[in-house]
């Protein structure tokens, strides 16, 4: 049998464990690196993905700890979609992706890891980015290391600020 090692994938098996919500704990932290935030708002915030379906998966998610769409207020649901919109822009200029998956899985049932505090997930896709790993050997292979992904992240936000997308 051969054998893929991949030791970071150690803090997702142990994740589980966690107590607190990541999407109240990270941003009160104060390590937004370190927690993989990218971009803070006055009322919600983006962050890397720790444990991506692709390199560069974002998450958006209010500062007030809600677990429905219909309990956010128009301010939090407008900053939360400018700030997708925001995401979706930087993962373009960064990854230069064919695609994305922009999308809010509401209830466990719905896929939802975190039930309890509303977010939305932004994936970006690659013509042939699913192959036979996931399907045969339950393993997703990242092709870029987290860290890595979000200096380029971070570096396409710094260099956007006050740009539209297309201003090239």
């Amino acid at each position: 049998m051969e054998r893929l090692w991949a030791p970071w994938r150690v803090e997702y098996v142990t994740a589980g464990g966690s107590e607190g919500c990541i999407f109240c704990d990270k941003p009160q932290d104060g390590r937004d690196e370190d927690n993989l935030i990218l971009k803070r708002g006055d009322l919600g915030f983006m962050m890397l993905n720790a444990f991506p379906y692709n390199s560069g998966h974002l998450m958006v998610a209010p500062y007030r700890h809600v677990g429905d769409l219909s309990d956010l207020t128009d301010d939090e649901m407008l900053e939360i979609m400018l700030l997708v919109k925001l995401g979706k822009e930087i993962l373009s200029r960064a990854f230069r992706p064919d695609g994305l998956n922009i999308g809010i899985n509401l209830g466990r049932t719905a896929g939802a890891g975190i039930t309890d505090h509303v977010h939305v997930h932004v994936v970006p896709r690659w013509d042939g980015d699913t192959n036979f790993m996931p399907v045969i050997a339950n393993t997703k292979v990242m092709p870029d290391a987290l860290r890595a992904t979000y200096a380029k992240l971070s570096k396409a936000l710094a260099d956007g600020e006050g740009r539209c997308e297309g201003d090239d």
